[in-house]
């Protein structure tokens, strides 16, 4: 007799929490032969009998707990020297550079969709399912839709834009489809212990929560004092060291003056900090490097779509240019306040995302 096939083999990475737990219970009940994996990540004060915050050891025993009750394998791979090298080094070396970094958006690239999904297709796994609020459709002919989640609050597609069509062709988000009110009652319906478990939403390999305390212990030369200077090259005071100030930011400056002044831009080559009023805080324009398109392909035209330059940010109209496979331009139809080298503009058609790519350092275009 022919041995029936086995079901789809799913790898879900699994982190104690409510989103990856209901996602991994949702699995079981569509059929799915499902494996639990939670990856062991680097913290800065592992050393001295800590953990990171998505790995703690109370984590881990929820983790442990679910996969149990689920009748599911559970493993735990150690990810600390990768994750460290990968992406902690990452966040310190962007920010030496005057760029103000998205570590979740490496995170994906680098870690869950490529580390772990490796870990995962050697299990002879078909997919790694994750608990992002986020959609993906598998089409027809083989293609996939990176889709936003259906509850716009928790919707994470942004940080998932640099999954490409190979990877999207092995990824499920099982809860995408929900609101994480409806999420919380899967769980209890599911009869899962961490059904009103809180939320995390610190930088997850931070001792205390303080990134600032955190580079100044990586990179001294960071917190060196240097003039604050107008556009114009006058120069109105000091700072007191670049990682302190952010763009658009307007107390802590130490100055005064007849009108407010804020944060326009850091200049890391001459370890300035540029300030000026309100109306000139706005920009219109930006570039992007290390662009991924979804498709796989880049757009051979500009067109018209919106673009989000934060994770909470709205999507904003204008116009994208591809300028290259790996960069692209765009113009907003308003400007925005908030547009800082370093983090994601992610690009959306509707609720799809076609893609994004990391802001690039460049002169400070005022608003006309």
């Amino acid at each position: 007799m022919t041995a029936p096939p086995r079901p789809p083999r799913v790898v879900v990475a699994m982190s104690g929490g409510v989103d990856s737990s209901v996602a991994a219970a949702l699995l079981v009940e569509q059929g799915y032969d499902v494996i639990g994996m939670m990856m062991r990540l680097w913290s800065e004060d592992c050393g001295t009998g800590g953990s990171n915050r998505c790995c703690t050891p109370d984590q881990m025993a929820d983790a442990r707990r679910i996969a149990d009750s689920l009748d599911i394998p559970f493993y735990v791979i150690d990810t600390q020297d990768v994750f460290r090298r990968t992406i902690v080094q990452f966040f310190i070396d962007r920010y030496a550079a005057g760029d103000t970094p998205n570590p979740c958006i490496e995170c994906n690239r680098h870690i869950r969709f490529e580390w772990l999904l490796n870990h995962a297709l050697a299990l002879d796994a078909d997919y790694l399912a994750t608990g992002h609020y986020a959609r993906v459709d598998h089409r027809p002919d083989g293609s996939a839709r990176l889709l936003m989640g259906r509850d716009p609050r928790k919707d994470q597609s942004y940080v998932l834009s640099v999954l490409t069509q190979e990877k999207l062709r092995h990824v499920l988000f099982p809860i995408g489809e929900y609101e994480k009110s409806t999420v919380r009652d899967l769980a209890a319906k599911f009869g899962l212990p961490v059904a009103q478990k809180r939320d995390s939403q610190d930088l997850c390999f931070l001792a205390d929560g303080d990134y600032r305390r955190f580079l100044r212990d990586h990179t001294p030369d960071s917190v060196q004092p240097g003039p604050i200077l107008t556009r114009d090259g006058q120069e109105l005071g000091q700072h007191q060291g670049l990682l302190n100030y952010t763009i658009g930011q307007r107390k802590g400056l130490g100055l005064g003056g007849p009108q407010p002044l804020y944060v326009l831009a850091t200049d890391p080559d001459r370890n300035a900090l540029i300030v000026g009023a309100r109306e000139e805080l706005g920009r219109s324009t930006l570039e992007a490097g290390r662009v991924n398109w979804v498709s796989g392909t880049a757009p051979e035209s500009p067109f018209r779509a919106e673009v989000k330059i934060r994770y909470k940010a709205p999507p904003a109209p204008a116009l994208v240019t591809p300028l290259s496979e790996d960069r692209f331009r765009v113009e907003f139809d308003d400007a925005l306040r908030d547009i800082t080298p370093g983090q994601g503009a992610v690009v959306y058609d509707g609720e799809e995302c076609l893609g994004g790519g990391i802001i690039a350092r460049s002169a400070y275009t005022p608003t006309l």
